[in-house]
């Protein structure tokens, strides 16, 4: 029996593509090889697909046409390894949700910022009226809004491990936001890999599409002098001011100079602050402007623009102690920005799930700042080691009520407790919500 199309993964992804595939008539069969989620698999139960989780049938997956393989699942597993070899083409759910919609998409990727980034366009889109939708790494996958209302805009954050199975789609806008080591363990250790990825969210572009990007960002800037790029490049910068359109900083204030209508505001008025977040909101700026936002909406929606749970997010103040969470910081540079914009001593909880990490570029900013470190995690060994001689106190624990507490006793006064791991949750939790969640539990709790 031919499968037609298979899904591989049974969580938010490969449950969207199995939908939009069913609502186009193919024949599609899910596969995973763990347990799917209750939610999930009440989807595939109403939408009728056949499923199977615990196991992959590979006599079945082997004769599918096509392959729809959810992020999660690394291209270098035995399965994916036979499936490619064999000639069937393994494709992302993001290329697969793409063939069916003509919507204009706005994609933006990047080591750090890109949720944020994201999220803001996405607010300043929506207020401005437009018919735009959220999606991709962020919230409901691309496919499932595609299966259920398809609009004019869509507005998806896209990780490396989306692009990677990208070919023929197309953004119309791109941005990246930055590019940092991350996700090595991915990518056979080597740096350059990942950047190729992350420049896959240029691919089949023409010069009548966009891209968006931090002139700051040596290593964008260095690929971008590699690469014959066709679509419009926007650059924005902190550090200096910008020609031709784009964006800059000039007197604290933002300058987006889009056709010749540049909008000016101070950085006092943003509603995200912080170094990192001038250029998040710089990005989403040059975003709106491309697609005709009016100055005045932009400026409004930058003002009134909610912060993202999980990210650097205030949770409360205890006996002048005063506790953020940053567990969405699942790389080292996202931390460095955490860390850099604290302006009280910091105890900081770290550790997890180490992706080829390399701490170097924290060390001065946490000899400067960091008075204390309380390790979360299965196996820190890495981090002590790099961070003994520069902290007076390192602390071990195992679980988040314990990491809290040893944090909260050791704080003082005016110290800020910082959740900021560096790395990613999977040791000790499902997701860096999960642990983001059980931080502001330990907290309440004190």
């Amino acid at each position: 029996m031919n499968s037609g199309l298979v899904v591989l993964g049974g969580g938010e992804s490969g449950t969207g593509a199995a939908v939009l595939a069913k609502k186009k008539g193919l024949n599609v069969f899910l596969s995973d090889s763990g347990k799917i989620k209750e939610k999930f698999k009440n989807v595939l139960l109403l939408h009728e697909i056949r499923f199977e989780e615990g196991k992959h049938s590979e006599n079945l997956l082997l004769e599918a046409d096509e392959i729809v393989k959810s992020p999660g699942i690394p291209e270098y597993t035995p399965l994916v390894i036979k499936l490619k070899e064999k000639g069937i083409p393994v494709i992302s759910e993001i290329e697969f949700a793409g063939r069916y919609t003509k919507a204009k998409t706005i994609c933006i990727t990047g080591s750090n910022g890109k949720t944020t980034t994201t999220l803001l366009t996405y607010h300043i889109m929506k207020n401005a009226g437009l018919d735009v939708q959220l999606a991709g790494n962020v919230g409901e996958s691309f496919a499932m809004k595609v299966a259920g209302r398809d609009s004019e805009y869509y507005v998806l954050e896209i990780s490396s491990f989306q692009l990677d199975g990208m070919f023929g789609f197309k953004a119309d806008i791109a941005a990246i936001t930055n590019i940092t080591p991350d996700h090595l363990d991915r990518y056979k250790n080597c740096f350059q890999n990942y950047i190729d990825s992350k420049f896959r969210i240029i691919q089949n572009q023409t010069q009548a599409d966009h891209l968006i990007f931090c002139a700051d960002d040596k290593v964008t800037l260095a690929e971008l002098e590699k690469r014959r790029v066709l679509s419009k490049k926007y650059p924005f910068s902190i550090l200096r001011s910008v020609e031709n359109e784009g964006a800059y900083l000039e007197d604290k204030n933002v300058i987006i100079n889009i056709k010749q209508q540049p909008l000016v505001m101070t950085l006092n008025n943003l509603a995200l602050q912080g170094k990192h977040n001038i250029y998040n909101s710089m990005a989403a700026g040059i975003a709106s402007r491309i697609v005709d936002i009016r100055n005045d909406l932009i400026k409004k929606s930058l003002a009134d623009f909610q912060n993202v749970e999980h990210r650097l997010e205030y949770v409360a103040k205890v006996r002048g102690v005063e506790f953020i969470n940053d567990s969405k910081a699942t790389n080292v540079n996202s931390t460095w920005y955490a860390i850099e914009s604290m302006t009280k001593p910091v105890i900081w909880i770290a550790g997890g799930v180490d992706k080829g990490n390399d701490y170097s570029i924290l060390k001065s900013l946490v000899k400067q700042k960091v008075k204390a470190i309380v390790l979360l995690g299965k196996d820190n060994s890495k981090i002590r080691k790099e961070f003994a001689d520069l902290v007076p106190e390192i602390f071990e624990t195992t679980n988040m009520q314990q990491a809290v507490d040893t944090a909260y006793y050791f704080a003082q006064g005016e110290d800020v407790v910082l959740l900021s791991p560096a790395c990613a949750s999977f040791d000790l939790f499902e997701n860096f919500e999960e642990r983001g969640m059980k931080f502001k539990k330990a907290v309440s709790e004190l």
